[in-house]
């Protein structure tokens, strides 16, 4: 068994409302914007004839039309994301890869705060 990822990174600005601290609250729901990786991971065997568990530029390619939907957009206005979190984030992007890439088995975003979400239905 192969396990395979490609990473992309995005820009993107978003609001979240939050139940912490007034203070804590206050930046979160005002428009800021964050650096994000993610990693879209694939698990399988090897094709027989091809010796791949994927080819490696149709994951770029599938992954770029994801990434041209989230990169230097205003999350909270993506049709299907919900709330802009690292959850949902990990979710949007596997439900668009899964289609044209069934082996995908996990999506991962994170952000430079440290911050880090693995999604591995």
């Amino acid at each position: 068994m192969f396990e395979l990822s490609q990473t992309f990174s995005f820009d993107a600005a978003h609001t979240l409302k939050r139940k912490v601290s007034p203070e804590e609250a206050a930046g979160s729901r005002r428009i800021h914007g964050h650096t994000y990786t993610a990693e879209v991971m694939v698990r399988g065997e090897r094709h027989p004839e091809s010796g791949m568990v994927v080819d490696l530029a149709v994951l770029r390619e599938v992954i770029a039309s994801v990434r041209s939907q989230l990169d230097h957009h205003f999350l909270d206005e993506v049709a299907g994301l919900g709330a802009p979190t690292l959850e949902n984030l990990c979710v949007f992007i596997h439900e668009r890869v899964l289609p044209q890439i069934p082996q995908v088995s996990g999506v991962a975003v994170s952000r430079a705060a440290g911050d880090r979400c693995v999604y591995r239905p």
